[in-house]
């Protein structure tokens, strides 16, 4: 099975090129506003929607304003014009599903709107203009002479490059090549071993199983550290800039929140991978995690836990669960974890509202047994998340089930 991967670069100020980008994106901002001012234009007065082919052939021909043929190249035109026409249609599939079911969302969708007037937009260009020579990377000549030597090419399941995307940043570039590989074409057969994980703060990932191994923590204190200091640094900056100079942002700001994305994200891929490799090392081929919609909504947790909770990316922890998962022919599910930290798996309780006793949950994270025996609440709560999913995991009894876990650090 063929699937897509990105690898990611950074172009930043100092780079030569990165002058170029700015203006290419800008000129693509120009674009994206003229057509969607038409697209608007047309949807408000006659009700209609004007969609891509149109857009191209009225832009194309434009003798008034230029916008399409200042972009450096007519596939990077049409790529923002199709950009647009997904945004259109994104917005016409929301508002039709808000008319019945108002309570899914948190307001009424609206029309993609304009970017501001100094602004930029994402540039995409695909392998048509973009030609993989030599293991390199070459750009068409409006980019005078930039070239990249990327990753992917050393991957053994490496197949084909598609597309560079050139996301504008604050004073940088994020620049992804997307590229397909080939990954197993059936996940792996249902072995009865199954992992069950249940996502948190302190303990990032709470991982048990149904074999009789020991139970593992993925420790986030690490991920809470690096993002209470960057709140903290954060918090400073900005009062000095606001105070000093009357400025929202400033540089060292944004090396702060660039260094910090970065090591999040290389602590979640660190993580995902641990978790991956104890599967394959284990020998399970089916991964439970539970997670809840919009968990993160209108929390009611105090204010100091609520500012670490909400700013740590747990969905990305998974997707990259999901994707490393994928590449070996795991199979991952999810599954709503509603009533799990409050049922009692030791007495065999069903993870229901009729069972859920939260009072169980006791100091420094235990959980309470009606028999008196304590538990990791979030052990507890991990292997409920796996009875929702497989009720009969443990039908032979739970004798052999492990209480205490082993706390792993990653970093």
């Amino acid at each position: 099975m063929i699937v897509q991967r990105v690898e990611k670069h950074f172009i930043k100020q100092n780079n030569l090129y990165y002058p170029m980008f700015c203006d290419f994106a800008h000129k693509a901002k120009n674009l994206y506003n003229h057509a969607n001012f038409l697209v608007r234009n047309e949807f408000v007065k006659n009700n209609k929607w004007l969609r891509y082919n149109e857009m191209d052939k009225m832009l194309k021909t434009d003798l008034k304003f230029d916008d399409y043929k200042q972009m450096p190249t007519a596939q990077s035109a049409q790529q923002v014009l199709r950009l647009l026409d997904k945004n259109w249609k994104s917005f016409f599939i929301a508002i039709n599903d808000w008319s019945k079911n108002k309570d899914k969302y948190l307001g009424r969708p609206k029309l993609p709107k304009y970017k501001a007037k100094d602004g930029k937009h994402i540039l995409i260009l695909t392998n048509q203009n973009v030609k993989l020579k030599d293991n390199i990377l070459v750009f068409p000549k409006t980019f005078c002479g930039f070239i990249m030597h990327p990753q992917f090419i050393k991957h053994d399941n490496f197949v084909s490059f598609q597309q560079v995307r050139f996301i504008p940043n604050y004073k940088s570039f994020i620049v992804e090549l997307v590229y397909n590989i080939e990954v197993p074409n059936k996940i792996l057969p249902d072995n009865k071993r199954y992992l069950s994980v249940d996502i948190g703060l302190d303990n990032l990932a709470t991982v048990v199983n149904n074999t009789g191994l020991k139970p593992i923590i993925i420790n986030g204190k690490g991920l809470k550290s690096i993002n209470k200091y960057y709140n903290k640094q954060m918090s400073h900056y900005r009062k000095v800039a606001k105070r000093m100079n009357g400025r929202d942002y400033t540089n060292r700001m944004n090396n702060l929140t660039m260094k910090r994305n970065c090591k999040i994200n290389d602590y979640m891929h660190k993580a995902s991978k641990y978790l991956i490799d104890y599967a394959i090392a284990n020998n399970f081929n089916t991964i439970v995690i539970g997670n809840n919609k919009a968990w993160k909504q209108k929390s009611t947790m105090s204010k100091i836990i609520n500012q670490s909770f909400v700013g740590i990316p747990h969905m990305r922890f998974i997707e990259m669960v999901q994707y490393k998962a994928q590449n070996v022919g795991i199979n991952v599910i999810l599954t709503e974890e509603s009533y799990t930290s409050g049922t009692s798996f030791l007495d065999n309780e069903e993870p229901i509202k009729a069972n859920y006793n939260k009072m169980r949950r006791i100091h420094r994270g235990l959980f309470v047994s009606n028999n008196g025996i304590k538990i990791n609440a979030d052990v507890n709560g991990a292997y409920q998340i796996m009875k929702k999913v497989f009720p009969n995991a443990y039908a032979n009894g739970i004798q052999g089930v492990v209480l205490h876990p082993i706390r792993v650090s990653v970093a």
